[in-house]
């Protein structure tokens, strides 16, 4: 999606596209007309219930260990006070892309119907996005059970308070911010503070950003391994169909056909080119353990668009059933449990990364000059950059460890038990940094050996890729400091432009 698309949140929810069009492309948000009116039932139910005199969390109760305090929302729901001592967020702020994500996950489950909140204020959270009043939000504090202060940051702007950054970088109140924006400041219904942070939505709207950036490294990641199949001159038969058709395991056959997708029209897939008859098994078992990565990443992107298309406020309001009901959705541990599997499963293909590097720096695998150097005494090419593989190998290994499963009771106790989702997306976005310039390397080592071998011909999708590489990255003729063409490459890996979409996520 361009600046200028649109998105409709209907009464579905929305997908990770969606998500990711509104935070980084700056869509336009709207709200269906279905999913007003969903909206619309489901206060006027909550309401009706809350009339009745009913005990209803966070409604006519206090919240959390004070749940045994009776209110009377008829009189004063104070709604406008709970993100008040509730934003107790610290850290680094989030990026404009990290809060627009956090906002439109919200609004998005906001439009399912069943949270209890305004129309008013599912409207006010719209016009935020669509103004670009972005709240001011520390990203530590959360532990995974709700999202209680990110949230509580950005509900502060909407009740006139906390700080907001306006287009062109200036920081203000929330009041100001919404004056300038020319929004006016919502009345707050009888759940609407609640509502508003009592959702797991800023680790879904982060994990939908994290997703975006894994699909695109990944694919820059299969368009490395085939340029190192042709720097290499490895065998295609682990490839084959046939082979894959003995063992087929998830996302093994996926990953061989878009390999062998950009080798095709070259050299390489003819009979005898291969340089050995068995290669080292960071080449041989590319299928195999990048599959193994994709159907991982496939389950997270399952469990994050699960969670858009669901509610998981508590209490829920189903008005069709006249019901307000109590839940625990707000805990994602499945979510959880899959970005903790996908974050081990990258580890271990920039495991395969480092070694098909270093097989390239060789001579005793490569048969090309040591560290691909150039000619002249002395040069010494890519042998200091083992260094940097070596380090982002070994720091991708720790960020992949699973975050503890225990965390320090709170609530007075009565919240014993966290999933740490945002802890989780942001050690896993860490590691995606250090793998997005890992996958750089790959592809400058690899384009560097095909230089070295000579008149060969690369597959037709290869060499489009390799002629990207080019345009960005010059060939190597005397040493120099690679850092900059790193950069410029992971650049292009982020932005999505260096390669064409290779996998699908289903």
């Amino acid at each position: 999606m361009g600046a200028d698309a649109k998105v409709i949140f209907d009464a579905s929810g929305a997908d990770i596209d969606a998500i990711c069009a509104i935070a980084r492309d700056s869509a336009e948000v709207t709200i269906g007309a279905d999913a007003l009116a969903g909206i619309e039932a489901a206060y006027a139910c909550l309401v009706r219930h809350a009339g009745e005199g009913k005990a209803i969390y966070g409604v006519s109760t206090g919240l959390g260990a004070a749940v045994d305090t009776r209110l009377d929302p008829t009189k004063d729901s104070g709604q406008h006070r709970i993100p008040r001592p509730r934003a107790v967020g610290v850290g680094r702020f989030a990026e404009a892309d990290e809060v627009r994500a956090m906002m439109a996950a919200r609004l998005a489950r906001f439009c399912r119907g069943y949270s209890g909140g305004s129309p008013e204020v599912a409207q006010a959270l719209a016009g935020m996005l669509n103004c670009a009043v972005h709240p001011k939000v520390p990203m530590t504090g959360s532990i995974g059970e709700a999202d209680l202060p990110p949230l509580a940051h950005i509900a502060l702007v909407l009740v006139g308070e906390g700080k907001a950054i306006l287009p062109g970088g200036r920081e203000v109140s929330g009041a100001e911010a919404l004056a300038v924006a020319g929004l006016a400041q919502p009345p707050f219904g009888i759940k609407d503070g609640l509502s508003l942070i009592s959702s797991n939505a800023a680790s879904v709207g982060l994990a939908c950003l994290l997703l975006q950036d894994i699909r695109r490294i990944f694919d820059a990641h299969v368009g490395a391994a085939a340029l190192s199949y042709e720097g290499f001159r490895a065998s295609l038969d682990p490839l084959d169909p046939l082979a894959i058709r003995l063992r087929p395991g998830p996302g093994q056959g996926d990953v061989a056909a878009a390999v062998r997708s950009l080798l095709e029209g070259g050299d390489l897939t003819k009979q005898g080119a291969a340089r050995r008859l068995q290669d080292p098994l960071s080449l041989r078992c590319v299928p195999s353990v990048s599959g193994t990565a994709l159907h991982a990443l496939r389950a997270a992107w399952s469990a994050t668009e699960l969670e858009l298309h669901s509610s998981d406020d508590n209490p829920s309001v189903l008005a069709d059933e006249d019901v307000v009901l109590p839940t625990g959705n707000f805990d994602p541990t499945h979510m959880v449990l899959a970005f903790d599997t996908l974050a081990l499963a990258l580890a271990r293909l920039a495991a395969m990364t480092a070694e098909r590097i270093m097989k390239l720096l060789s001579p005793g695998f490569s048969d090309l000059p040591r560290f691909l150097a150039p000619e002249g005494a002395g040069a010494n090419g890519f042998g200091a950059l083992q260094k940097t593989v070596a380090a982002l190998t070994a720091e991708i290994g720790h960020l992949a460890m699973p975050m503890p499963f225990t965390v320090t009771p709170v609530a007075d106790r009565v919240e014993d038990y966290a999933s740490l989702a945002m802890s989780v997306i942001d050690k896993t976005g860490r590691l995606v940094e250090k793998l997005r310039y890992l996958t750089a390397i790959e592809l400058i080592v690899a384009a560097r050996a095909i230089d070295l071998r000579g008149p060969i011909k690369l597959g037709d999708r290869a060499e489009t890729l390799f002629t990207v590489i080019r345009s960005i990255v010059p060939p190597l003729e005397v040493d120099r400091s690679p850092s900059n063409d790193i950069y410029a490459l992971a650049d292009c890996i982020a932005a999505g432009t260096l390669i064409g979409p290779l996998l699908t996520m289903k």
